[in-house]
């Protein structure tokens, strides 16, 4: 009898159990969609706007394609002010704080910050060189880890785009290293406006599918 009432609190537990995980994905499954919605509302209504960034985007990112070395120098002019207000802040914070544990080390990380940053903004052109070298190092090393990748994946599908993609990453590092210094006029400025105008191809391509899509 007590092995019988056993079981039957056994299969009981269960069902609450199995009921409150049901309850509890339908709850999140409905989160998601009503956020699915609410974007895809975002969409329909603005998509002009987006569609407008988007081409905004693909002519900077054609700009920077057109005049590389431009745009490298502005983007270790951004980081550099990222990095010394970043750091400035971070200063000030730690001397605000200097009783509370590491307090140390955050103060060491934000003069070394602004340091970086306002060598990067005194002397554009030495931190175009040391960016574009950090980056070919991190392309070296993401080829290497791809193509890594890749061997251990094999003979599964698609492994071959694994590495193919890492030996791109790799000839990529190869490239700018034999171009060095030439090369680090132009990288920076090229990437980013590669990267701008895939950002703003899938701006626009998001904004006119809902502009002429209904649901």
């Amino acid at each position: 009898m007590h092995s019988m009432y056993g079981k039957r609190a056994n299969v009981t537990d269960f069902t609450i159990t199995s009921g409150n995980i049901m309850n509890k994905q339908f709850n999140i499954n409905t989160e998601i969609q009503e956020v699915q919605q609410n974007i895809l509302n975002y969409l329909q209504k603005h998509w002009k706007l987006f569609a407008a960034e988007g081409v905004f985007f693909i002519f900077l990112g054609s700009t920077a394609i057109i005049i590389p070395q431009v745009f490298s120098l502005g983007v270790a002019l951004f980081l550099g002010w990222l990095l010394l207000i970043g750091g400035i802040f971070q200063i000030i914070r730690a001397f605000k704080m200097m009783n509370m544990p590491g307090a140390g080390l955050w103060l060491f990380s934000g003069f070394l910050q602004a340091i970086i940053g306002y060598f990067l903004i005194a002397k554009p052109l030495q931190g175009v060189l040391t960016l574009t070298m950090l980056l070919t190092v991190f392309f070296a090393l993401e080829g290497v880890v791809k193509i890594y990748l890749a061997l251990m994946m094999r003979p599964l599908a698609r492994w071959g785009w694994v590495c193919f993609s890492g030996f791109t990453s790799l000839l990529l590092a190869v490239i700018v290293w034999a171009g060095w210094p030439g090369t680090a006029s132009w990288v920076l400025g090229l990437l980013l406006g590669i990267n701008m105008i895939f950002l703003g191809g899938s701006l626009l391509n998001i904004s006119l599918h809902h502009k002429t899509h209904t649901y």
